[in-house]
């Protein structure tokens, strides 16, 4: 049974990663998912990795049964984030579900980089996280708050990265994702009222297509989740009557599984991901 039939969602950052593992999901369960990113066919943003425009992922969440729907949006440029919702608005007249998936500050991705103290941190990484992450969330959900708000329910998820409070190993990243968290919970207390709930969600180390292009060993690959493991959690959330109960947490994928009862993909549930189990 396809339990998000009649439901619009947009999926910001869904040409590839956890974003076309979360748009999938929904379109298996019936959902018409808006598909965004900078990636399409003939200018995709990374040659290396395959089958990352935002047609592929529309295309094969119609194959599963939903309705996908590609929109070129780069979620650093308002117009273009205007330009989204206005679409989404004139053609559906609701929208039931954001996953604020968009994410910048891997580019150039180096172990020894990326885990450097934050005086070696090249600053460029903290622009792409905060313009291309936590502010992206915030302008893609100041743009929905109102329409859900009007039809007096909706979901807006945060993809984060959380661990209960231990830190992260690279201060702009963390700060970035603690932002990410915060907002979540301040815009649930303040959409309440209206009925309409907002949560982050942490799933632990997936196999993207970049984590498959780094080489790692099959052991570390055995700590592992596929993208769609997320996807299941948001299609839990999203489909759960008391949802409004869970709004302004930090939740979970692997906590979710285990209270929703879905597996990954390969049937296996793995636990929520903690840093003392490996990677981050």
């Amino acid at each position: 049974m396809q339990r998000l039939k009649s439901r619009v969602a947009i999926v910001t950052g869904s040409s590839r990663g956890a974003g076309r593992g979360i748009a999938l999901v929904l379109g298996e369960e019936g959902a018409t998912v808006y598909v965004t990113g900078r990636s399409v066919r003939g200018a995709l943003t990374n040659e290396a990795l395959p089958s990352t425009s935002i047609e592929d992922t529309a295309e094969l969440v119609s194959a599963r049964g939903g309705v996908g729907i590609p929109v070129r949006c780069d979620h650093a440029v308002d117009t273009d984030v205007e330009a989204l919702f206005e679409k989404v608005r004139h053609q559906q007249g609701r929208l039931d579900l954001l996953v604020n998936n968009v994410w910048g500050g891997y580019e150039n991705y180096d172990t020894a980089d990326f885990d450097a103290p934050f005086w070696e941190q090249p600053i460029w990484r903290w622009d792409r996280m905060f313009n291309a992450g936590v502010r992206a969330h915030y302008a893609a959900s100041r743009l929905a708050a109102p329409i859900m708000m009007a039809q007096r329910h909706g979901l807006i998820v945060n993809t984060t990265f959380w661990d209960r409070g231990e830190y992260l190993g690279n201060l702009p990243y963390d700060l970035a994702k603690t932002a990410i968290n915060r907002m979540a919970h301040g815009m649930a207390l303040e959409l309440r009222p209206y009925h309409v709930s907002a949560l982050a969600l942490s799933p632990g180390w997936m196999r993207t297509e970049a984590v498959m292009a780094h080489g790692h060993t099959r052991e570390e690959l055995s700590r592992t989740e596929s993208v769609e493991y997320v996807g299941r959690a948001v299609a839990a959330l999203a489909a759960d009557a008391n949802l409004l109960e869970k709004s302004g947490r930090i939740l979970t994928v692997g906590d979710l599984a285990r209270e929703y009862g879905f597996t990954d993909v390969d049937g296996s549930q793995p636990p929520a991901f903690q840093i003392s189990d490996g990677k981050g």
